[in-house]
This record gives structure tokens, sequence and C-alpha cells, in this order.
């Protein structure tokens, strides 16, 4: 075609394009670069992603890691919750997201059932993310249980990001989305993040932790923390893009703070475009060869 821009999109960013700088830090980030951070008293941020335009636009923005989350099942695949998705699912979204970014560490997300029965399959599981998916290191749920599983990914050489406190993959054993690490339960948590520091984890994700709570671990611990409803304690912080954003409605969890209306901006846009061709305005000369 002669025309300036393909029709259809411009399909993954160019190996030659320039990377973001919207922030001083590293031109790519390294799961070393987090543990510096948090050396340096410096918060660093991420967010859910799982295609090509959102990874590009959070990656231009600065965001420091791109989470490949299961919470693809129902953000991107219509579940009501996350435990539905499967590995064929999220492996090619994460492969999306990867191919998109030039700057931020990307994160693939371990789903339910997928590493739980045995280190080897963890490891198994989380080579398919690294080879196909092109992730930089996986996540997965679980404290003082998932330590045999995070050494053997370790070992392995795959960076892991653990995930406790509230963890979704686990809600009907939890009794549903309840906080966790409250009264005498604290001292779980906090040996649940200990546990995963020694078994390797690079990284540790609390979510619907007491902020006290997430505090406490923060400076215990040596690897960066991530709040999800944590606190403001924390090294790191993670949201949904889609609750960040506005582009879910209904009801957020306290912890969601929402910086735009994309929904609305959509459904203007698309009421608009609808308009224009019940009218015969679209497409006008201008848009006609």
């Amino acid at each position: 075609m002669s025309e300036e821009t393909a029709p259809y999109g411009t399909g993954p960013a160019k190996a030659d394009a320039p990377a973001p700088a919207p922030r001083s830090g590293p031109a790519k980030v390294r799961t070393h670069h987090l543990r510096e951070m948090k050396e340096r008293g410096e918060k660093f941020t991420m967010l859910t992603a799982y295609e090509q335009y959102a990874a590009q636009t959070f990656d231009e923005a600065g965001i420091d890691v791109l989470l490949v989350g299961d919470s693809a099942s129902n953000n991107v695949y219509g579940n009501e919750t996350s435990l539905p998705v499967t590995v064929d699912e999220l492996i090619p979204l994460t492969r999306a997201v990867s191919r998109s970014v030039r700057r931020a560490l990307v994160v693939g997300d371990l789903p339910f059932g997928s590493y739980q029965a045995s280190p080897e399959q963890a490891y198994l599981t989380a080579v398919r993310f690294m080879k196909e998916g092109g992730a930089h290191c996986v996540k997965l749920e679980g404290g003082v249980e998932m330590a045999p599983q995070i050494e053997r990914l370790t070992r392995g050489g795959i960076p892991v990001m653990a995930h406790i406190g509230f963890t979704p993959q686990s809600e009907h054993a939890l009794g549903g989305y309840r906080v966790q690490g409250r009264g005498e339960t604290s001292a779980r948590v906090l040996a649940d993040a200990e546990a995963v520091q020694d078994a390797g984890a690079f990284a540790v994700v609390m979510e619907m932790v007491p902020g006290d709570v997430a505090g406490e671990v923060t400076r215990k611990l040596r690897i960066p923390t991530i709040g999800i409803g944590a606190g403001n304690e924390t090294d790191g912080q993670v949201l949904v893009w889609q609750d960040a954003f506005g582009l879910r409605t209904g009801r957020m969890a306290k912890f969601v703070k929402q910086y735009a209306d994309v929904h609305g901006v959509l459904l203007e846009a698309a009421k608009a475009y609808a308009d224009d061709v019940r009218a015969g305005t679209f497409p006008g000369p201008e848009h006609t060869f």
C-alpha cells in the first residue's frame, strides 16, 4: 500500500525504535534494579498488561514492571474469577507484551493448577512462559508451602516473584476476598515473606494485608515488596490497569484509585461513530479513495 500508515495497526514496536525515557533509571529494568531501588528508598511502579498497545503505552509512561496476570481470566476472557484461565491462554498474551516493550520488566503469572503439584511441574510451566512467552521472570502465589517450587525455579535460572497475603487462586480455601494478616495472623505473613525470600524470590507481592503489617515486612526483608491493598510503605505498587484507569465499571475494591474514565471515553467515541455511520456522514470524501 502507498498510504503513510497501515490500516490495522503497525504490529509490535520496531527493534530500532527509541526506548522510552520519561524518567531516570536503567534503559532496561532487570530484577536487580528493583533491589537497588529498594536500597535507595526509591519507589517503583507495576501495572498489569495483556496486549500490545497497553504494554507500549505503559512502557512509554515509565512503568517499571508489567505483569501479564492471571487476572486476564476476568479482564480479557470474561470469566468471573482468575481460576479458569490456562497456561495456553496466558502465553500468547505474555508474548504480545514482551514483544511490545523496550524498558519494562515483564512478569508471566503462573495460573492455578500449573505449579502447585510439584517443584518440577512449576519448573516446566515456568520454562514455557520464558521460552514461548518471552517473560523475563514469573510470579506464583503462596508462602512457606511454595518454597520448594521457588527454590527449584531459582536453581534452574528462572527469576521468581512471590505473592502472599490474599492469594486469589486460593480464594475458596481462604473463605473469599478477605484481608489477610490481621491480629495474631500477622506472624504468618512475615513467615511467608521470609520463606519466599530464603527460597530465592527476587521480590514479593503482598495483597490485602494491613498497612502496618506490610510496612513491617518491607523493613525486615532484603528483597523488594510490592503492595496491592497493602498500604504505602511497600517498595512498589501494582494495580490491574482496567481498574485503575476506568475501563472496568462497577464497584471497585477499596484499594483501587481510578485515574481516568477510559470506559466513558470509549463509550462516547463508539456512539459518535455509530451516529456518523447511521447518518451517512462517515465515511466522508476525505476518507474515500
